[in-house]
């Protein structure tokens, strides 16, 4: 066989040979573009997914949030509630009458310098000196001048008293309870018909014991009640015996 003959076979075989340049080119276009459908296909996936966790996140969000608003008010609400049961109660105390008081009229407000003679013991209005006895929840251990006291009363404020028949234990609850009480004070008076007085302007009320649940309600009807004279005067820096 020729030489001719012999190129013409070798480039018919190359024509026809599988796998030739051709067909490798259209093998790597095919792999292309099937990992860029692969890639495609997992970017929708995880925009997907990440769409769905955002959105359970922001619902979740949401409903916590409402949830804590809701919360919120219905503390509010009950606070509300609270303080206006604690104020209705208080009203209702103070305009409840009190078992024992004595109320006594027509008492005189003169500011004076002298000795005055009371119709009461102890005194619970009346003529007094021109200043008060200091009375933002003292307790004095020895007995006060009562022209002071009256003034005192004037002002608002209620006025514990006691003799020797009061016990340790009712002096320790008594200056417990007129501790924590401005415009009240507390000191003894042995004169006193009664173990503990309680004393308010023009207003009286005499008990045996500390525990007597009258003494609480006499605190809160007239620590500032109705009786005062002057409403909103001072009960600091005046006299301290």
């Amino acid at each position: 066989m020729g030489s001719a003959s012999k190129q013409s076979k070798q480039s018919a075989n190359r024509q026809g040979r599988p796998g030739g340049r051709a067909d490798q080119a259209a093998d790597r276009r095919a792999r292309i573009a099937e990992l860029r459908a692969a890639e495609e296909r997992r970017d929708k996936r995880n925009k997907f997914i990440a769409i769905s966790l955002a959105t359970v996140l922001i619902g979740g969000m949401v409903a916590v949030g409402g949830w804590i608003a809701l919360d919120a008010k219905q503390k509010r609400d009950d606070k509300k509630a609270a303080a206006a049961a604690a104020d209705k109660a208080r009203k209702d105390a103070a305009n409840a009458p009190i078992d024992g008081v004595q109320t006594f009229d027509n008492l005189t407000r003169n500011h004076v310098s002298t000795k005055v003679t009371y119709q009461q013991t102890p005194p619970v209005g009346g003529d007094h000196n021109p200043v008060w006895l200091t009375c933002m929840g003292n307790v004095y251990d020895q007995p006060v001048q009562n022209e002071n006291a009256v003034h005192s009363l004037e002002h608002g404020a209620v006025w514990v008293t006691y003799n020797a028949k009061a016990t340790p234990d009712d002096i320790k609850a008594l200056s417990e309870k007129v501790k924590v009480t401005p415009y009240s004070f507390m000191s003894p008076y042995p004169d006193e018909a009664g173990t503990i007085t309680l004393n308010a302007w023009g207003t009286q009320l005499k008990v045996d014991s500390a525990t007597d649940p009258r003494v609480e309600q006499f605190f809160t009807k007239y620590v500032q009640g109705p009786q005062t004279q002057e409403p909103g005067a001072s009960c600091s820096n005046g006299a301290m015996k």
